[in-house]
């Protein structure tokens, strides 16, 4: 529950990041920036009551938002470099290319079942299967499998999930490497 918790702050602090990088952007350029144009604005009157150095400072202020909002809408728009990188993050994703999750696994596994049951004289689409059912297998191996496998039995508390499209060999490594597992 705590490791929750804290979580859900650190999501929180990183969704405020954006906004509170763009104002320390252009309040630190903005102080940066004045040293070196502060006696442009010596001189003049006040407009409207507010003193030119008020309208000096929201004067970079804003130039400075207009400048980072202008590059990130560069950005975006014309070079769109976010595609690029999303296919790249799209392509180290293991659970893209050739991992699958457990609840999907099941799933699959089903539907392959039912494939493999109404098309049992077509050799293909049984290869197709014996595929699929290869790669169940390998997946129940994987320490994703063993973690769902062990809250299945602590959350539904189900003493053994029977997960029908694996071996018994298989299913019982995964039973006991669930059961083996270290929870933090």
């Amino acid at each position: 529950m705590l490791k929750k918790t804290v979580m859900r702050q650190y999501w929180r602090i990183q969704q405020s990041q954006t906004l509170i990088s763009m104002g320390f952007w252009c309040t630190t350029l903005t102080l940066l920036i004045w040293p070196l144009v502060s006696w442009r604005f010596e001189e003049m009157n006040t407009l409207m009551g507010i003193p030119s150095t008020y309208l000096g400072l929201i004067g970079i202020f804003t130039g400075v938002l207009v400048i980072v909002l202008s590059i990130g809408w560069m950005y975006d728009v014309s070079f769109g470099l976010w595609r690029e990188h999303l296919t790249v993050v799209q392509e180290r994703n293991p659970f893209t290319t050739y991992k699958l999750n457990a609840p999907f696994g099941i799933i699959l596994s089903q539907t392959n079942t039912i494939l493999r049951k109404i098309s049992e004289e077509d050799e293909e689409i049984q290869r197709h299967c014996d595929f699929v059912d290869r790669w169940l297998e390998w997946n129940s191996q994987q320490e994703i499998w063993q973690r769902s496998m062990s809250s299945w039995k602590t959350i539904v508390g189900d003493e053994d999930p029977y997960l029908q499209h694996l071996s018994d060999s298989a299913r019982e490594n995964l039973e006991k490497a669930a059961d083996d597992l270290q929870e933090f």
